[in-house]
């Protein structure tokens, strides 16, 4: 066992934990911040995606003792104040959900996305979108209300007055 200490959502959070604990895991089992999904276990479908020190990371690939003093993000720590991210609000406006389970993922990886692109003056059109989403898997919609959805909030994130 190994004492972590991470800021998870803004809170700094201390656990013993296994050596082994996948950051998937800490965040699920020890913290119940159970918006972090886990769906292959294998890196493979994006339902995990947190943001790691600003950046987007697929949790199940992670140790949690690996991220001690790091800054964690979840989706339960999007929202400020009550008020849904752009990205959260984009997702609920374009219906870009069906059974919801890689939502989650989904919304992180989008976040991360119109960020990188915003930092390197890059233009984030639908061809970039689906690029960057192909290692987030969905099996429900299609991904076409997905890439409306990451469209609007990109557009929304650019504006003045959008938190972030």
């Amino acid at each position: 066992m190994t004492d972590v200490t991470m800021t998870v959502n803004g809170k700094a959070v201390t656990r013993s934990v296994p050596d082994t604990m996948l950051l998937s895991d800490f965040l699920r089992e020890e913290l119940r911040l159970t918006g972090t999904h886990i769906g292959c276990d294998t890196s493979q479908c994006g339902a995990c995606v947190v943001h790691l020190d600003g950046k987007a990371v697929k949790s199940c690939t992670a140790l949690a003792v690996a991220c001690d003093g790091a800054r964690v993000t979840t989706i339960e720590g999007l929202a400020t104040g009550g008020v849904l991210h752009p990205m959260q609000k984009a997702f609920n406006d374009n219906h870009g959900l069906q059974c919801g389970f890689c939502t989650t993922g989904m919304i992180m990886t989008g976040v991360d996305m119109v960020n990188r692109y915003r930092a390197a003056g890059r233009t984030l059109d639908e061809a970039a979108i689906r690029h960057e989403l192909e290692g987030n898997i969905c099996r429900c919609t299609g991904y076409h209300n997905i890439v409306k959805a990451i469209s609007q909030a990109a557009a929304e994130m650019a504006a003045p007055q959008a938190a972030e």
